[in-house]
């Protein structure tokens, strides 16, 4: 398979927490990337979860970040669908359908991580994101 569609889980600083216990109901592998090895390592998110992911044996995969102080975070409202693959042409499509008529939030373009990443609410209120794996140069 060379897409999926993924829950996107968003804290305010307990994203770390939530995963490792989702792990513990679940089971699997937990992999966690931080705000600091992202360029930000001495601000007070250094230690926040930019990125985290859980992979159950089952299949399941489960996504979650932490929300810098700033951005809007309403418990309840707290989730995002996320598409992923490395089929780029397809997942460029997917992300221009749910764009049209709704609110882009990040542009779809390359991002510090390698990837080619964008984000926006469909037409419905819906939050989408969308994270294509580039070949790596």
């Amino acid at each position: 398979m060379t897409a999926s569609m993924t829950p996107y889980l968003t804290f305010r600083g307990g994203a770390r927490e939530a995963l490792d216990r989702y792990r513990e109901i679940f089971g699997g592998t937990v992999v966690i990337s931080t705000f600091g090895e992202f360029g930000m390592a001495d601000t007070p998110l250094a230690d926040q979860v930019m990125h985290g992911q859980l992979e159950a044996p089952n299949g399941f995969v489960l996504m979650a970040s932490d929300v810098p102080d700033g951005m809007d975070h309403t418990p309840g409202n707290s989730i995002s669908v996320c598409l992923s693959g490395s089929e780029l042409e397809e997942l460029r499509g997917f992300f221009a359908g749910l764009a049209e008529g709704g609110t882009v939030s990040t542009p779809l373009e390359k991002q510090m991580w390698g990837d080619e990443y964008g984000a926006c609410v469909d037409r419905f209120g819906v939050p989408w994101m969308v994270n294509i794996a580039l070949p790596k140069e």
